[in-house]
């Protein structure tokens, strides 16, 4: 009751309302006219809600909460709160490991080309924080700025490739991300994405600590090194496996947990469940957005989202933090 009173857990039971809200209105809304009745009790509503609506309604919860814990792990390692994934080349070199194991290994199953995908998303996401960390610490907004050049040159080369190779219209379903082809069977590599950000709450004291920098966290006993190893592959993991299956959805890793880094602060523990549900309510938000606003006709989720985050960027960049009393 206390808790309750002091408004400890106001912005979880919000959160909660939304998601429940979000959920409801996506099974019900799509090309199709279907109540929710039609959905529980005729066989073709029942077969439409689990072959359809069900999976894609997951799939944006999923995507968008393991994008925004993707986000907060880079976050802390790149030690700039202005980067996530999409903004540092992780989705980039994603794509251009999906684009090579296409062409080299062309009846690669789905396995080989998630653990192509991870390992050149990994070495990308290596090679910007070595850059990362060799800028200089006071100019704060030189990192997401070389993480954008540097994943331009990488989606360049990309799509130079898939031009040459005439691939380009899968360039494109890898970066641009929606939801409209999720149906059952096509989305549950993101259950995986989802195991993921479980695992990084069970290491989050640890990202919290090796966010004091490298002098600092070995000072405190903690292994620098492996902690950054993990949380690569991490980022890695859940930026592939969202690359695969719905394509880039920019700005979630980036806005949602600036958001609540602001009214929370900064122990990864603490706002990590907070962080994981806005995002994927955030997401789930925009795709059903990008349903309604040309029905029966679709907007994807990534173009609603890519709107909403560069606002709020924008508004991060401005606002005057909160003070703490």
């Amino acid at each position: 009751m206390i808790l309750l009173r002091s408004g400890a857990f106001f912005p979880l039971i919000v959160m909660s309302l939304a998601f429940a809200s979000l959920v409801l209105a996506s099974l019900v809304t799509g090309a199709a006219n279907v109540s929710f009745e039609d959905l529980l009790l005729d066989p073709e509503g029942s077969s439409l809600l689990l072959v359809s609506r069900l999976p894609r309604t997951l799939a944006a919860l999923l995507a968008g909460a393991s994008l925004a814990v993707a986000g907060v792990i880079m976050q802390m390692l790149v030690r700039n709160r202005f980067v996530e994934p999409a903004t540092t080349g992780t989705g980039e070199c994603a794509a251009l490991g999906l684009l090579a194991t296409t062409l080299l290994m062309q009846n690669s199953s789905i396995l080989a080309k998630m653990a192509v995908s991870s390992v050149t998303a990994f070495a990308g996401s290596a090679v910007f924080l070595t850059l990362a960390h060799r800028l200089p610490p006071t100019q704060p907004l030189l990192v997401p700025l070389a993480g954008i050049i540097y994943g331009g040159v990488i989606g360049a080369l990309t799509n130079f490739i898939a031009y040459e190779f005439d691939l380009l219209q899968y360039i494109s379903v890898w970066m641009n991300g929606e939801f409209s082809g999720v149906m059952q069977g096509r989305y549950e590599l993101l259950w995986a994405s989802g195991v993921l950000a479980v695992g990084a709450y069970l290491y989050a004291d640890r990202f919290t600590i090796a966010g004091f920098g490298k002098e600092t966290a070995t000072g405190l006993g903690l292994n620098y090194k492996s902690v950054v190893v993990l949380g690569l592959a991490i980022v890695s993991l859940i930026t592939s496996f969202t690359v695969l299956t719905v394509g880039i959805v920019p700005f979630v890793g980036l806005v949602v947990p600036n958001i609540i880094r602001r009214f929370k602060g900064d122990n990864v523990r603490a706002t990590l469940p907070l962080v994981a549900l806005t995002g994927g309510c955030l997401v789930l938000a925009s795709d059903l957005i990008g349903r309604l606003i040309n029905h029966p006709y679709e907007i994807p989720a990534s173009t609603v989202f890519g709107i909403v985050g560069t606002c709020v960027f924008l508004w991060l960049l401005y606002a005057r933090p909160q003070r703490r009393v």
